[in-house]
């Protein structure tokens, strides 16, 4: 009953597909990393010598590490009922740590020490911080790479069937289907490697970056060098020095305009694909049971390469607004960035729902060798271009206008190629050369390139 009342697919009907992020993207995700940021700040000031608080002992600091290792549903569950009380989130999670530690003398008595000096923004930033981190390291790049090998595994496995290609719709030079995945595998190298490189950034700095409250406190410490230890070395961000209230997300923006351009990518790819199936150079494995139609029972739909257009899609047109809005906040700090950023694991898991219908069909398709040499048989004129290029070569006079005239707006076959290559007036060797091209053979580099 539940799942079929969800507003969301994500959480309906596509659940079972990307039930990996709920862990990680999921409002119980971005609690847990609250807890996290809040018990290792607290750790920290423990251990900060000017303050003055007396050492944690092991058992105390496995008291306070089990409050994030030990969390589950119902204690997420527990922290939204104080929630209900606070109206706050980020207190709500504060209250629920002093739960914890009640009964354990030492952190109870320093328990006005959780959330210190600290502004919501503080927890918020760097919690959905470490959310994206687990998203590009345990989702993206996971499924992204599998992608990636699939893709390379065809290429190579389609290495030497030569294909006609179509610029503009039309009959074209030739490529090796091998090929065109592989260019394809190339633009995604490039884009997972930058994604990789993203640096994902944090701040602990207070209210409007400052660290007022701090200082008035402690001014004795140097809290600009605790809060770049803190977040790089507890919690291996990139510290970003320069805040309001609200770490700017400028690399947010970077992030999703990347993985953008990874989605773009691979919904070009998935017209193309589609493409070749209705051109029959791929079928598609027929699975038992599965139906393609509910009225025509021979077909075959390419629905996945058509789900995962339209997933693709959806992660794209989010992922277009957070990277749009985020960098934009009214003076030191307005509120429209907390509302947008509980879509984060909605975008990376539209995106992974797209990834793994796009896996699923590539896992389908069957290379159609009779009906991609069909098309090669049927276009002769494909050679017009190497012709007249070495009719140029020779110094043939109007080289490209005589194969005009041959043939374009027409179909040529083997025989009137090779009855025009005969009679032309260059060197012997050259004409041999052009009397054993075909179009199968008149591929280029094409599988030598990788």
């Amino acid at each position: 009953m539940q799942r079929v009342m969800s507003i969301s697919p994500l959480d309906g009907r596509y659940f079972d597909k990307v039930s990996n992020i709920a862990p990680i993207g999921s409002e119980y995700g971005f609690t847990k990393y609250r807890l996290k940021v809040e018990i290792e700040w607290l750790k920290l000031l423990f251990s900060t010598a000017e303050i003055g608080l007396p050492a944690l002992d092991k058992d105390e600091i496995k008291i306070l590490d089990n409050i994030v290792s030990s969390f589950d549903v119902t204690q997420c569950e527990r922290i939204k009922e104080i929630e209900k009380t606070t109206n706050h989130d980020v207190k709500a999670v504060e209250y629920f740590i002093k739960e914890q530690i009640a009964g354990t003398p030492k952190l109870h008595k320093y328990r006005e020490f959780i959330h210190f000096a600290c502004t919501s923004e503080d927890i918020n930033n760097l919690s959905y911080a470490l959310m994206l981190k687990d998203l590009r390291d345990q989702i993206l790049d996971v499924e992204i790479s599998k992608i990636m090998t699939k893709i390379e595994e065809q290429a190579n496995l389609y290495k030497d069937v030569a294909m006609m290609c179509r610029t503009h719709g039309q009959s074209a030079t030739p490529s090796t289907m091998g090929k065109e995945f592989y260019n394809v595998y190339y633009r995604l190298q490039r884009q997972i490697k930058q994604l990789k490189q993203v640096e994902i950034l944090g701040k602990i700095n207070g209210a409007v970056g400052n660290y007022n409250a701090h200082m008035v406190s402690f001014p004795e410490i140097k809290w600009d060098k605790v809060a770049k230890s803190f977040v790089e070395d507890k919690l291996g961000l990139t510290f970003n020095p320069f805040t309001t209230q609200i770490e700017p997300h400028d690399y947010v923006a970077e992030f999703f305009d990347n993985l953008r351009r990874i989605n773009t990518i691979l919904i070009d790819f998935a017209r193309d694909l589609w493409g070749y199936i209705a051109l029959n150079y791929f079928k598609q494995k027929v699975i038992i049971g599965e139906i393609g139609s509910s009225t025509m029972p021979h077909k075959v739909n390419p629905i996945d390469f058509e789900n995962s257009e339209g997933n693709l899609g959806i992660a794209n047109a989010l992922a277009t607004h957070l990277s749009e809005k985020l960098p934009i906040s009214r003076w030191q700090r307005d509120l429209t960035d907390s509302t947008v950023q509980r879509n984060i694991g909605v975008v990376v898991a539209y995106a992974a729902l797209g990834y793994s219908s796009l896996q699923k069909g590539l896992n389908k398709l069957e290379i159609n060798q009779a009906a991609i040499n069909q098309d090669l048989d049927n276009n002769w004129e494909l050679l017009a271009e190497p012709i007249q290029t070495v009719m140029r070569k020779c110094g043939v006079a109007n080289a490209y206008e005589q194969l005009k005239e041959l043939t374009r707006g027409k179909k040529v076959d083997q025989v009137k190629v090779r009855e025009f290559i005969k009679e032309l007036d260059i060197p012997e060797v050259e004409k041999n050369k052009l009397l054993e091209l075909t179009p199968h053979n008149y591929i280029g580099l094409a599988k030598s390139l990788f």
